[in-house]
């Protein structure tokens, strides 16, 4: 039985922001378990190198470079992926990005380039992806949030808007689609630990400001969010949705 509750061998895997990063170690993770990874990115190349990574590792990949900013062109995207790959299971919503400023310095075209991605993109690619998990009755989305959807911090107001949307986007859909048997639920980390955010960390002093509010002691490393993500991918999911799970280290337990 337990097999079975957390098995994704053979189910086909959106996953966005794939090239680098969480979303990169999140398509390694599920083809090594047997998935057939489907990799959404605008970086081509980047692209290649993790499907052939990933290729050498016996593991079943397709690549789609995208830029999700074309919402225009994300309908005719998933259906692509549908006719090649004859499923769609489960939907992994990576792709972000984080303008950090104090509100004061926010300009109108760091707002609209944020919610682009972070929640306009995101809403359609659950509504292309949605149609086809309704043929089967069955499906799984995840929503990458942030503990920024549910506090406030530094320079993070236009990144927390953006995230308090992710997780009530997910709240309604799970509603809506309850009938269907699509779970939709969301994944809210704290600052995690990767190339892509080294530079940040530089800063002795803003290191050590999070790491007072992480009770845990430490960042989140990519490995971290695994075990949720092969949960929320699974059946042994299957009765939980509309959900944003914190991995936060205990931040917002403060």
């Amino acid at each position: 039985m337990i097999n079975e509750l957390f098995n994704i061998r053979e189910k086909v895997v959106i996953i966005t922001g794939a090239s680098e990063g969480i979303g990169k170690e999140i398509s390694l993770f599920l083809s090594k378990l047997g998935a057939h990874v489907v990799l959404i990115a605008r970086n081509e190349k980047k692209l290649a190198l993790l499907a052939q990574e990933i290729k050498d590792n016996e593991g079943k990949v397709t690549i789609k470079p995208y830029d999700l900013n074309n919402i225009h062109g994300i309908k005719d995207l998933i259906a692509d992926i549908y006719e090649e790959c004859k499923s769609v299971d489960v939907l992994i919503n990576n792709a972000g990005i984080n303008i950090a400023k104090p509100i004061e310095e926010l300009q109108i075209e760091d707002w609209e380039k944020v919610m682009q991605l972070n929640v306009t993109s995101m809403a359609f690619l659950c509504q292309a992806v949605g149609e086809y998990m309704k043929l089967n009755n069955y499906g799984k989305i995840i929503n990458m949030s942030s503990q920024m959807g549910f506090v406030g911090y530094y320079k993070r107001s236009l990144y927390s808007a953006s995230k308090g949307a992710v997780n009530q986007l997910t709240k309604a859909l799970a509603i809506e689609w309850a009938e269907h048997k699509i779970n939709v639920n969301g994944i809210a980390p704290t600052f995690i630990e990767t190339k892509l955010t080294e530079k940040m960390f530089e800063d002795s002093k803003f290191r050590s400001e999070v790491m007072d509010r992480i009770p845990l002691g430490r960042l989140a490393k990519c490995e971290d969010l695994l075990g949720a993500i092969l949960l929320l991918s699974t059946k042994s999911s299957d009765m939980i949705t509309g959900q944003t799970l914190l991995i936060d280290g205990g931040w917002t337990v403060w």
